[in-house]
């Protein structure tokens, strides 16, 4: 199987605006944003989706979502911000590989597509 372009940032072999990086997760920011801040956070771990979560996963995922509002409070984002995980074609995912959209700067509609 071929490196995903997520894998390919975390190996460093395609450059991106990086905003956090520790042992588990990376964060940069979206080359195609759909708001003035949006940052992908993975997990350094290949996960390819949501579907593909396992009980041994609990401690990443958990590292994730307690990371992605400390993301956000050092963006700025006091007035509000959306995390987006799609899954699957029908779902809008586009790289097989876990992420999260931290989402705002503006006020943010619903419903979102």
């Amino acid at each position: 199987m071929s490196k995903t372009i997520f894998q390919r940032i975390i190996d460093r072999e395609i450059p991106a605006q990086i905003v956090h990086e520790d042992d588990i997760c990376l964060a940069f920011r979206d080359v195609n944003p759909q708001a003035p801040t949006h940052i992908l956070v993975i997990p350094k771990k290949p996960i390819p989706s949501i579907d593909h979560l396992v009980a041994e996963d609990a401690a990443t995922v958990s590292h994730l979502w307690l990371t992605i509002p400390r993301l956000a409070a050092d963006q700025g984002l006091a007035d509000g911000y959306r995390v987006v995980v799609n899954c699957g074609s029908d779902g809008g995912q586009t790289v097989d590989h876990l992420h999260f959209h931290i989402l705002g700067g503006r006020p943010l509609a619903w419903p979102p597509g």
